[in-house]
């Protein structure tokens, strides 16, 4: 599935995973976020609810530009740059074109929605 990720009107857009996690995101769209900074590598918002995590793996080592969800905290996280091997961080999906909209400085405001074809 597709999604566009909108910042100040400009898009981003992405591809999710197909697994239960990435489903149960789509679930909760179209969604506004406030992003903010972590680690300088990422960016994280809390998700309305914790998704699924049925089936998933019991963690991942991040490239830039993966979407995924932090189970024990309940966010969004995305990378900017990758990262070593994270116990608990799940993959949701992976930015297709816009990367550096969503690696500027935050804090700032995000609009996921699907994208129909």
């Amino acid at each position: 599935m597709k999604i566009r990720l909108t910042v100040d009107g400009q898009t981003a857009t992405a591809t999710l995973y197909d697994n239960a996690t990435a489903r149960d995101f789509a679930s909760l769209l179209p969604l506004s976020l406030t992003l903010e900074d972590y680690d300088v590598i990422e960016r994280v918002s809390r998700l309305p609810r914790k998704l699924s995590t049925q089936g998933a793996p019991k963690g991942m080592q991040p490239m830039a530009g993966e979407l995924t969800h932090y189970a024990p905290w309940g966010n969004l996280a995305i990378f900017t740059e990758p990262r070593s091997y994270a116990r608990s961080l799940l993959p949701l999906g992976k930015v297709d074109e816009g990367l550096p909209i969503l690696a500027r400085p935050a804090p700032y405001q995000v609009r996921i929605e699907r994208v129909t074809p």
